[in-house]
């Protein structure tokens, strides 16, 4: 055997042989895929529901409330009574942000057919 067909042989075989030690890279690993729902459509315009709240008995004298300093873009919410469980509950005031072109109405109760009837505080336009 020639010493070049003794080389060729020889170079076959180490590259048959270090072939099957090569490690390739384990691929990418694949980005999961996440499906956000969309949210539910809104649904169609409802009336809101108006509840009317209507005490036997008239609320009690004022209650005496600290009003605190004017701040500037607020006004004072002032405190009311909530007729809840069949008995008065006091709410304390808070301030509320200006409405420019509104004034602001504060929750009242006035008499009315069936008893006392609650006003909620709302703003008004003028």
């Amino acid at each position: 055997m020639s010493l070049r067909l003794a080389a060729l042989l020889a170079l076959a075989g180490v590259t048959a042989v270090t072939a099957g030690c090569v490690v390739e890279p384990p691929p990418p690993p694949h980005p999961h895929r996440v499906y956000v729902e969309p949210p539910p459509p809104p649904p169609a315009y409802v009336q809101p529901t108006y509840v009317e709240v209507v005490a036997p008995q008239p609320p009690p004298v004022v209650e005496v409330e600290d009003v605190p300093r004017p701040r500037p873009g607020f006004i004072w919410a002032h405190g009311y009574w909530h007729w809840e469980g069949g008995r008065y509950v006091a709410v304390h005031g808070h301030w509320e942000p200006v409405r420019p072109g509104y004034h602001y109405v504060h929750p009242h109760w006035e008499r009315g057919q069936g008893g006392w009837h609650f006003r909620a505080g709302i703003w008004v336009a003028g």
